[in-house]
């Protein structure tokens, strides 16, 4: 493995697949008595929770607030 110019490494996929690594993980690394130690941040988001909050709001709340359950069904099958 090598560094790059910008001092980037690139974990191998069978890693990061075996520590549930995943796009925009956040990630230390820790100096342990002379080893370098890649570990997750300490309260850095999960993944599902990074999608969570994607989406978070990206339905029309304002337009089917107050509406039953059979007003959004007819809505959704139109």
């Amino acid at each position: 493995m090598r560094i790059n110019s910008k001092g980037q490494v690139t974990i191998p996929a069978p890693i990061r697949e075996k520590f549930g690594l995943h796009e925009g993980d956040e990630v230390d690394v820790v100096d342990d008595g002379g080893v370098l130690r890649i570990v997750r941040s300490e309260g850095s988001r999960t993944r599902g929770q990074r999608m969570v909050d994607r989406l978070r709001g990206s339905g029309n709340a304002r337009e089917t607030a107050g509406m039953s359950t059979e007003q959004l069904m007819e809505l959704l099958r139109g």
